[in-house]
């Protein structure tokens, strides 16, 4: 099965690809625009809020990065 992305230049075209679907000779699925992927990614890395460390986790990470890069 080949996968096509098509600009649909006049607005009939798209019942033509309407009629194709309903004859089942074809599927036809909308594109997220960036905006809508990066509110996904958003909403996904909110799910996960637990894996996220907290404020003394943080600041411990901190310091080893800090200690390491002045002991050189």
């Amino acid at each position: 099965m080949k996968t096509y992305q098509i600009q649909l230049l006049e607005p009939n075209a798209e019942r033509l690809l309407e009629e194709l679907v309903k004859l089942k000779l074809i599927s036809v699925q909308e594109l997220s625009t960036p905006k809508q992927l990066f509110s996904q990614l958003l909403a996904e890395f909110r799910r996960e809020e637990s894996n996220l460390p907290n404020l003394e986790e943080i600041a411990k990470e901190v310091e080893i990065v800090r200690a390491k890069r002045y002991e050189k």
